[in-house]
């Protein structure tokens, strides 16, 4: 027998304690909320555990090998030492490697520590973290089952689905944990891969063949689009391929990976055309599936795409009265600052707090491989569709001095600005740190400003932000 708990004022149950589940119980309890936090995992859910934070801080330790592998452009040498302490009489190179197990260790102990900040900071606000899962059974009534058995109800004013997703898995090439690899497996490795194929040339794939590729592994992307990156800047994509290749890492264009098998010591992955790629391991990087299923959508009228996606409007409202949904289990980007936001206005929203409908012309994203691409505002699709109300300029870091400096030959910037007006509508970042660049160029989509505007703040000199302000001075249009 369920014990039913009577619902207090502003009772808001949250359903999974990733970045939109956790941004929205914080912001609930700071407008004085009864705030329940649902999570099966630890603080933070699959983002910090398995995803965002664990691939991000690889990737940060392959940008370390990627500097490493510039140092001798730059006239710095790195010399093998002999039992002495003295420089042997080589070539005056030394062998570095990447210690995979070490790096992992590291990695896992990072996501524990940011898992265990994200669970003080909820337990500080007086959010209650309840560890087990909930499944929606009316309107807005929560069966919560903890890890330890215990069942009852919950009766809720507002209740927010932010359960995520998960990686996407082909019948023909089920992984293993061992060889054959979801992007949620990699941090069990032991040993650098010899040789690591990566299925799927979106977000995911190429960061990952960038930090493995950086990290001394022989890498093989394999992708079914003529291009890494298809959703991507075409321009940027070029650019990121181009280095790819130069790097040594092979990539199979228009190629599409029909099943994955394991050998007596590796995998054997096949193509649509025959073609089979002999590696070590196999990583699948096919997309990601809403973790909707058996949630109690349908019976509390929350309405689905046909992908399992929650439908939801621009203050993260589902079909069903009172019941909001956040994250990558929704129609919206699956990105985890998008995510985040979301549930921010949900609770804003539910808690009768002011609020702006979510915009995502506004949202800056970012590719983290070597070098990096981010995005935000208009594109080049668009423009190709409206090139007499919009222009472009793209400056290549190159020329920049900062560049220069630091042996930075691969990157641009780029910017879309409304013919006449000069409005920011739009750019694009290559380059090393392109994530904090973007900036700029968000804050001047945000709030309209103009590449007369842009161009007018002062910049250090010599920085690569200097190119920011260089584009959008070949965008002046003389007054008068």
């Amino acid at each position: 027998m369920k014990n039913v708990l009577d619902p207090s004022q502003n009772r808001v149950v949250i359903i999974g304690g990733g970045p939109g589940g956790y941004e929205a119980a914080l912001v609930a309890a700071q407008l004085g909320g009864d705030v329940m936090l649902v999570e099966r995992s630890r603080a933070g859910g699959a983002a910090v555990v398995t995803d965002v934070v664990p691939s991000k801080s690889l990737i940060a330790t392959a940008e370390v090998m990627v500097d490493l592998g510039q140092a001798e452009e730059l006239g710095i040498r790195l010399v093998e030492e002999d039992s002495d302490g003295q420089p042997r009489e080589d070539d005056g190179r030394a062998a570095v490697r990447a210690d995979l197990e070490a790096i992992n260790a590291r990695i896992r102990r990072l996501a524990g520590a940011q898992a265990d900040d994200i669970r003080d900071a909820l337990a500080t606000a007086g959010i209650k973290l309840i560890k087990g899962t909930g499944t929606l059974v009316g309107d807005r009534r929560v069966d919560i089952v903890e890890e330890n058995g215990t069942e009852y109800t919950l009766d809720a004013d507002t209740v927010l689905v932010a359960v995520g997703a998960h990686p996407r898995e082909l019948p023909t090439a089920v992984p293993d944990g061992e060889r054959i690899l979801t992007w949620t497996q990699l941090y069990d490795l032991t040993e650098l891969p010899e040789h690591l194929v990566v299925v799927g040339s979106g977000v995911t794939g190429a960061e990952f063949a960038s930090a493995y590729n950086a990290l001394g592994a022989k890498v093989t992307l394999v992708s079914s689009r003529d291009r890494v990156l298809p959703g991507q800047d075409e321009d940027a994509a070029e650019v990121l391929e181009q280095a790819f290749r130069r790097r040594g890492m092979t990539v199979l264009s228009r190629s599409r990976a029909e099943s994955v098998e394991r050998d007596d010591d590796g995998v054997v992955v096949t193509l649509a055309d025959g073609r089979r790629v002999k590696a070590s391991h196999c990583l699948m990087a096919v997309g990601s599936i809403p973790n909707t299923e058996e949630l109690g959508l349908d019976a509390a009228g929350v309405q689905t795409e046909d992908s399992g996606h929650i439908v939801v409007d621009g203050v993260s409202r589902t079909s069903a009265p009172g019941v909001y949904a956040a994250g990558d289990c929704t129609n919206v980007m699956p990105l985890a600052s998008v995510a985040a936001m979301q549930g921010r206005i949900a609770m804003w929203h539910a808690l009768g707090d002011a609020v702006s409908p979510l915009k995502l012309r506004n949202v800056a994203s970012n590719v983290f491989t070597a070098p990096e691409i981010a995005t935000v505002g208009m594109q080049q699709a668009a423009y190709d569709d409206n090139r007499h109300d919009i222009e472009t300029v793209m400056q290549p870091l190159q020329t920049n001095p900062r560049a220069k400096m630091q042996g930075i030959t691969d990157g641009f910037v780029k910017i879309y600005a409304r013919r006449g007006s000069g409005s920011v509508l739009g750019g694009v970042v290559v380059g090393p740190k392109a994530s904090e660049l973007i900036m700029p160029l968000t804050m001047a989509v945000e709030n309209r400003l103009t590449v007369d505007q842009l161009s007018a703040s002062f910049v250090v000199y010599p920085s690569l932000s200097g190119s920011l302000a260089e584009a959008a001075r070949r965008l002046h249009h003389r007054g008068g």
